[in-house]
């Protein structure tokens, strides 16, 4: 019976992992597009100078893009899952502050803003899913070693990553 409830344990532990690690990859993939749909559509404006959108747009591509491989590269702390959930967020209410009431219209006629607008839906989603999953950025301080909170670490905490 114990043996059963150990693996029924590592069972769920692995479930969660596997749903972490599906929701990090979609989160990742939704702030590449996003990034390069912002960069797709600045590139040909950067001639016109005085239109300070493709230059803002760009720098948004590059920020995302650093999200995105902070993401995938980083341990799970939940304010980078909140940076990256409020950065695609604020690029959907920065998409209907501009267009107004012609919101629809605008994005029905523009495919580029279709996918990144659905990207930054689905990347949004995950994001605040992954924060949600994600243990208080003290423990994993805590677990990664750099902390010396003794037995809190719920896995072991003996790992020296």
């Amino acid at each position: 019976m114990g043996e059963d409830g150990a693996r029924v344990g590592g069972s769920e532990r692995s479930t969660e992992s596997t749903r972490k690690r599906v929701l990090r990859i979609v989160a990742v993939q939704a702030a590449t597009v996003s990034a390069a749909t912002h960069l797709l559509w600045a590139w040909p404006r950067l001639a016109d100078p005085a239109d300070p959108r493709p230059y803002l747009f760009v720098l948004a591509a590059v920020f995302t893009a650093v999200v995105a491989a902070g993401t995938l590269r980083a341990d799970e702390y939940r304010r980078l899952y909140a940076l990256g959930a409020g950065t695609l967020a604020a690029y959907l209410v920065g998409y209907v502050a501009w267009h107004g009431g012609t919101t629809v219209a605008a994005l029905s006629t523009d495919p580029l803003a279709i996918v990144g607008k659905a990207a930054e839906v689905v990347g949004a989603v995950a994001f605040v899913a992954l924060y949600r999953l994600a243990p208080p950025t003290s423990v994993v301080v805590g677990r990664s070693g750099g902390g010396s909170n003794g037995g809190e670490s719920a896995d072991g905490g003996s790992e020296a990553n």
